[in-house]
């Protein structure tokens, strides 16, 4: 099964987008090219169960960003990991807080003004906190590797990198 990336009808703008990763390769894939097309800036909310790969396409993002391999690991007893690529990356969990007051106290709001990029796993249970132009990305298990991301925006910046990133995906299809 290629990989994916679907795109809405022509007469809506594209603030949504569909792509189908059949394997762990194509998980690298997607994240050097969402690694592509970030600003600096960015909130990226991550949506999924457990074990649906969010760490993994962080892991893809960081790396691309040019942040070593060791260094990446999920944030969860931590809750914030800080990475030094291309742009500094600050990554959430917030899997293990109790409210979305331990997420204020962490300092998110300092977090997300700043001209990192920002990665929240388990973003649904701080939707409130999050900006409102944020880049949120849904991950679905559909097999032992496969995934199914769907991207969606939630203001014009956001709108700007789904954009891209359907057209990034459109150059790299198999």
């Amino acid at each position: 099964m290629p990989c994916n990336p679907h795109r809405p009808a022509p007469s809506s703008p594209a603030s949504a987008l569909l792509f189908i990763a059949p394997d762990e390769d194509a998980t690298s894939r997607l994240g050097a090219a969402l690694a592509g097309v970030l600003e600096s800036g960015t909130v990226i909310a991550l949506v999924g169960n457990l074990g649906a790969g969010k760490t993994r396409l962080v892991r893809a993002v960081a790396e691309a960003a040019g942040v070593d391999r060791r260094e990446i690991r999920s944030p969860t007893f931590v809750l914030v990991h800080e990475y030094e690529g291309r742009w500094p990356i600050y990554h959430f969990d917030t899997y293990r807080l109790h409210d979305v007051n331990e997420f204020e106290q962490l300092g998110a709001a300092e977090y997300f003004a700043s001209a990192a990029v920002c990665i929240v796993e388990w973003a649904d249970r701080v939707t409130q906190l999050l900006p409102t132009d944020h880049f949120r990305i849904e991950i679905k298990t559909t097999g032992d590797t496969s995934r199914e991301f769907r991207f969606s925006a939630t203001g014009p910046k956001s709108q700007r990198l789904v954009t891209r990133l359907a057209e990034a995906l459109g150059s790299t299809r198999p």
